[in-house]
């Protein structure tokens, strides 16, 4: 068994043009007499590898604690693919996923840098997907990524956010992307991982 760890170390993760950088403060060390290393830290929901709820986009969507747990574990399917997803590389990649498992076509990673139109959002709905990741930090274009995320989050798509795949075969593996739980929130950041079996 070889386990993926497809997740961003927090404090030097990217982030999201205007959203604020993760900060740690040392609050106790051995090192100066306290009887153990204590520390804080203050981040966005949306830094490094996260999860975005329907909330964060839509008043009456779900919150990050009232999404199933299911929707972030489960047999996934990355996807080699570098550019704008199209409606025609939507189908392709979700074809090539229902051949090698046909669980693995509910969660859907795509590998490289890439942005996924609104078109493609559109057919990953029409075929019923639970989750979506990419590199980036925002499934849809960073400049517009409002009707992107509207369509999929919408439709309880959940959106797997800033993961990293770049030593990960294209292929099936099983995905734990359980996100904090962080209850009334629009989004939480996770460790992810992927399980090759």
């Amino acid at each position: 068994m070889k386990i993926y760890d497809i997740s961003q170390e927090v404090f030097t993760c990217n982030v999201y043009p205007g959203d604020p950088a993760p900060q740690k403060e040392v609050l106790l060390k051995v090192s100066e007499g306290a009887v153990c290393n204590l520390s804080s830290f203050h981040m966005c929901a949306h830094n490094g590898t996260h999860v975005d709820a329907p909330y964060h986009f839509l008043d009456d969507g779900k919150k990050i604690d009232e999404i199933a747990l299911d929707k972030f574990v489960g047999m996934a399917y990355v996807a080699d693919y570098e550019g704008i997803v199209t409606a025609e590389e939507a189908s392709r990649i979700l074809k090539k996923a229902k051949e090698a498992d046909e669980r693995s076509a509910k969660k859907i990673l795509i590998k490289g840098k890439s942005e996924v139109s609104y078109e493609a959002a559109e057919v990953f709905v029409k075929e019923g997907i639970e989750l979506i990741g990419n590199e980036s930090q925002t499934i849809g274009p960073e400049n517009a990524p409002k009707a992107v995320h509207l369509k999929l989050l919408g439709s309880e798509v959940v959106l797997l956010e800033g993961v990293r795949l770049s030593a990960v075969p294209e292929g099936v593996y099983l995905l734990n992307a359980a996100p904090i739980n962080l209850g009334g929130a629009d989004g939480a950041p996770c460790r992810a991982v992927l399980i090759e079996l």
